[in-house]
């Protein structure tokens, strides 16, 4: 045993701590199992969410609670964003204050709002994912932005959300271009995990989240194509169970794993690297609310990949890409000039990714990994 293993071996053993993890119900009906698995956390409901998913999934969640005898006090918007001024508006709310229960409903944004003020509230809080868009609906972290579109900060509640209801009918009635960007999204999973625990001494409950990442690519590249055109159909089926779990809650489960913060300061963060890097520095440029998150992402494990020199792997995802139209060059993501990939490189220092590496962070080479990523990407 070398000396900075045994090292942190101890600290852990001497401290006191816990690890959560996301319980989940999953099939077309799951709704149904709404009473018997909140039944302990209080009468008091108020569920959080974006219009659009309360449009689809309001109505059966609320058939729910009748059957269950939980009381629903009140529905509320979640405001459009996951901005710090939301969080405080929805903790300032009475509907809110005064629930035993909290439901999040939608996708990222509405359930990492709701994840958020349900926290501070120190309320009982449950997901219900609408879309299978990325993992928000597990996993024990909010991204928070600023009014402007720009992030703010990493959120780390104390534990994830209790419990995840996905029903698997809602989720198939969802945009097909959801779906397509939370691939894009889980896509970054089991490569930057590798790559910011590389040559780290892990205990037990980070050692646990690395091998839990290594069961996020496969499946989607194996199914990804087949969930898309269930996604298309708006139809149910086995591929595209698979991959919602796979955006969902393998990602989640392994971003529980990989990182912890106690009073949101943190303690070891093994959950992303540089391709979140290239996206979270890239939300700077005027046109970054114009792609989505998870086809940005995509395209940032590309760049990872080429920055590591694992260029098979690279080549392989491109492949993927290609086929299913994720971004492999920088106009599919709306970058045309110099100028814009510069202002990423300006930035990726400031963005906590950065370090997430087993080496030093060199920008010089981050950017000709970023233009090594398009020339590639044209002869696709």
């Amino acid at each position: 045993m070398n000396g900075k293993f045994q090292k942190k071996f101890i600290y852990i053993m001497r401290e006191n701590y816990s690890v959560y993890l996301p319980q989940y119900s999953v099939g077309p009906e799951c709704y149904k199992e709404i009473g018997t698995v909140t039944k302990y956390f209080g009468k008091k409901v108020t569920i959080i969410g974006g219009k659009t998913a309360l449009k689809k999934a309001e109505p059966s969640i609320l058939d729910a609670l009748h059957q269950s005898g939980l009381i629903h006090l009140s529905t509320v918007w979640y405001g459009g964003n996951a901005t710090e001024s939301n969080v405080k508006k929805l903790v300032a709310d009475k509907a809110v204050t005064d629930a035993d229960i909290i439901f999040g409903v939608g996708g990222g944004r509405a359930i990492d709002t709701a994840k958020a003020a349900a926290d501070i509230l120190d309320k009982a809080y449950f997901s219900f994912p609408t879309v299978a868009s990325n993992c928000a609906a597990a996993s024990a972290i909010a991204v928070l932005y600023n009014d402007d579109g720009s992030l703010s900060r990493y959120y780390f509640p104390k534990k994830c959300p209790l419990h995840v209801f996905i029903n698997m009918k809602v989720i198939a009635d969802s945009p097909e271009e959801l779906l397509w960007a939370g691939i894009g999204d889980a896509l970054s999973k089991e490569c930057e995990v590798e790559l910011a625990s590389r040559g780290k001494a892990l205990f037990h409950t980070p050692l646990v989240g690395t091998k839990a990442a290594t069961a996020c690519t496969v499946p989607l590249m194996e199914f990804g194509e087949k969930a898309l055109e269930a996604i298309k159909a708006k139809q149910p089926s086995f591929e595209l169970t698979q991959v919602t779990l796979d955006i969902v809650i393998s990602t989640g489960i392994a971003s529980n794993l990989t990182c912890s913060a106690v009073n949101n300061k943190i303690e070891y963060y093994y959950n992303s690297s540089l391709a979140h890097c290239f996206y979270n520095a890239y939300t700077i440029l005027p046109q970054a609310h114009h792609y989505r998150h998870g086809a940005v992402v995509a395209y940032g494990v590309l760049v990872l990949l080429t920055y590591d020199g694992q260029l098979e792997l690279r080549n392989k995802i491109a492949a993927f890409n290609k086929k299913i139209k994720l971004p492999v060059t920088l106009k599919e993501i709306g970058i045309d000039n110099e100028k814009d990939i510069d202002e990423i490189i300006k930035k990726a220092p400031d963005i906590n990714e950065w370090t997430c590496v087993p080496y030093k962070a060199d920008q010089e080479k981050y950017k000709k990994a970023i233009l090594a990523v398009n020339e590639y990407g044209k002869t696709l």
